[in-house]
């Protein structure tokens, strides 16, 4: 359990967040956000009773909302669409999540960790998945609607001959110079440090990763150099 004084620094953060003044503009406690949230319909979670803690900046409460509550939304917005006062719940609850991670909380690390794989490969390829992997057999989970969703990637693969995305050979083929202005980002905008506060060992193989390729991409640069002075 966190002391007052580090739940105070936690909100603290999660204030002086550039975003938080224009996600926050008070509420009328109308309850719009939380009878649209598909998020409400199925877990402890209320959009409306986010706005309320950081509206009435009850510490102890955010960072109790802050262990599991913050992650149950999904992240669609719906709240932010059909709010009168122009309040974005979603908004501050990604706010309240970078700060989560930021602080190493436990609950962050706990949500993220199955997603490690996803994390892997994106880093890695720069794509989680290519449209050839959509299949009914692959996700039976998704119900009838894969079906409608496979049949028109079949129609638009025939209507778009040329070569782009469409199988996993190509969607993972990423080009040396794109990995490495990829990497650049994920550094410069600290996602690779948000992944080493969550999970030190996948951030240990992905940081061993992006060192061979930019070795990879110095060797080309120099044989480009050489290819070009003869």
């Amino acid at each position: 359990m966190a002391t007052y004084a580090e739940m105070q620094q936690i909100f603290d953060d999660i204030r002086g967040d550039f975003r938080y003044d224009h996600e926050l503009n008070g509420c009328l406690n109308c309850g719009i956000c939380t009878a649209t949230c598909p998020s409400a319909q199925f877990y402890d979670y209320s959009p409306r009773e986010i706005v309320q803690l950081l509206w009435t900046e009850n510490v102890e409460q955010i960072y109790d909302a802050m262990q599991e509550k913050i992650w149950a939304c999904a992240q669609c917005m719906t709240c932010a669409a059909r709010c009168p006062f122009k309040n974005s719940p979603g908004g501050l609850v990604a706010i309240m999540r970078e700060v989560a991670i930021k602080h190493e909380m436990q609950s962050a690390k706990d949500v993220l960790r199955p997603f490690g794989r996803v994390m892997l490969k994106l880093i890695t390829t720069g794509n989680q998945l290519s449209p050839d992997m959509i299949q009914p057999d692959h996700f039976p989970d998704w119900g009838p609607n894969i079906q409608k969703v496979e049949g028109d990637l079949r129609i638009l693969r025939k209507a778009i001959p040329v070569k782009t995305l469409q199988t996993v050979e190509t969607a993972w083929e990423v080009s040396l110079k794109t990995s490495v202005e990829m990497y650049t980002i994920w550094e410069m905008t600290g996602v690779l440090k948000s992944l080493e506060l969550m999970d030190e060992n996948l951030f240990d193989v992905i940081e061993d990763f992006i060192d061979e390729k930019r070795e990879d991409y110095e060797e080309w640069l120099e044989e480009q150099e050489e290819d070009d002075g003869a």
